[in-house]
């Protein structure tokens, strides 16, 4: 038997029986016999300090703007609210958003809609509480010395919370979702023909309304065309070896860590990522286009292989990959029998704690 069968044999025959049963034997199995997870602890401890460094720096930090002014929002639309709120963290909001505001007067790249919206909901923010209030006074006159330094008209109101009888009506019923939905199949051979960048910003500008947590949307999408590029990125996962030098577009959607400030949070990017996705793939189908999702599970040495091809920063993590074209007609579609809604749907079900004891 090898050295890696036996490795192999005795982690999966004598240590995984004892050490699943506690954290801390399981921290201990892999600090001395697995470094599976190695990488995601270092991604996630590099993000936490590359947020931490650019608060405590006074450094441009979206992520965190962004967060704060979405727990203002919510906390604008609730039905009974405090005449003062947000005590504890307006302060930090102001001072953030004017780190971003002089960095753009300064000709940084920072997000100008980002800080419209900042703007708007901070001056919302202001009329609703009492801006005499001992902690919400500093904070409203500083919010006030910032606002003459940004190039757009601050009292034009439109990035604010609003009513649900307000919002957007598709008219897309419930039938015609379900036929979306049963459209969109995984498309592993396409036709040859160049896709429009054009549609793919359409695409992602649907996408972009997909829920994410506090706003923050702690992703992007690296599209490779180039048929020498798209090649070379797609011959790296698994699963499509047979298949990829036929799909038109890749794409490789990549998760920031340093969005978050606590490792709590480190499965956001997975989350948050694979909402955008759905949507993502769903309006390509609108636009006549069709997509293969592709695994990307964590296996060290692709993971390094994939970095080194394209380049990601300290705290970025590639989630998947996503194949874009048009159908090829003649293609083949696995059927892929799918789970009924009563397998999925578990009602009321919550532990009885007098049971077990």
């Amino acid at each position: 038997m090898a050295l890696y069968d036996i490795k192999i044999h005795v982690q999966n025959n004598w240590l995984l029986p004892i050490v699943h049963k506690h954290p801390k034997l399981a921290d201990l199995y892999y600090f001395l016999f697995s470094s599976d997870f190695s990488r995601e602890h270092q991604k996630v401890l590099k993000g936490k300090y590359m947020h931490l460094q650019a608060l405590k720096e006074k450094k441009p930090n979206a992520f965190h703007l962004r967060r704060q002014v979405h727990r203002i929002e919510k906390g604008l639309i609730m039905k009974n609210r405090r005449n003062v709120f947000a005590r504890d963290y307006i302060g930090d909001t102001v001072k953030n958003y004017e780190v971003l505001s002089n960095h753009v007067t300064a000709g940084g790249d920072i997000d100008t809609e980002l800080l419209k919206w900042a703007s708007n909901v901070l001056q919302a923010y202001f009329d609703a509480v009492d801006t005499e209030h001992a902690e919400i006074k500093p904070a409203y006159e500083q919010f006030l010395s910032i606002q003459h330094k940004i190039d757009f008209d601050p009292k034009k109101v439109d990035y604010v919370p609003y009513k649900r009888a307000q919002g957007v009506k598709s008219g897309v019923t419930y039938e015609q979702f379900l036929k979306l939905t049963q459209q969109r199949r995984s498309v592993r051979y396409f036709e040859q023909k160049e896709v429009p960048y054009e549609l793919i910003e359409k695409a992602v500008r649907a996408a972009t309304y997909s829920p994410s947590a506090c706003n923050r949307q702690p992703f992007e999408f690296r599209i490779f065309t180039d048929e020498q590029m798209k090649n070379m990125v797609g011959s790296i996962p698994m699963g499509i070896r047979p298949f990829y030098e036929n799909i038109p577009v890749m794409i490789l959607l990549v998760g920031k860590l340093s969005a978050y400030l606590s490792e709590r949070d480190r499965h956001v990017i997975y989350l948050d990522g694979g909402l955008f996705s759905m949507s993502f793939v769903l309006a390509l189908e609108t636009l006549g286009l069709s997509s293969v999702t592709i695994n990307w599970p964590d296996i060290e040495y692709l993971e390094q292989k994939m970095e080194n091809l394209i380049g990601v920063a300290d705290d970025e993590r590639v989630l998947m990959c996503i194949g874009v074209g048009y159908a090829d007609s003649e293609g083949g579609i696995p059927f892929s029998q799918k789970k009924t809604p009563d397998q999925l749907l578990k009602r009321n079900i919550i532990r009885d704690a007098s049971a077990g004891a």
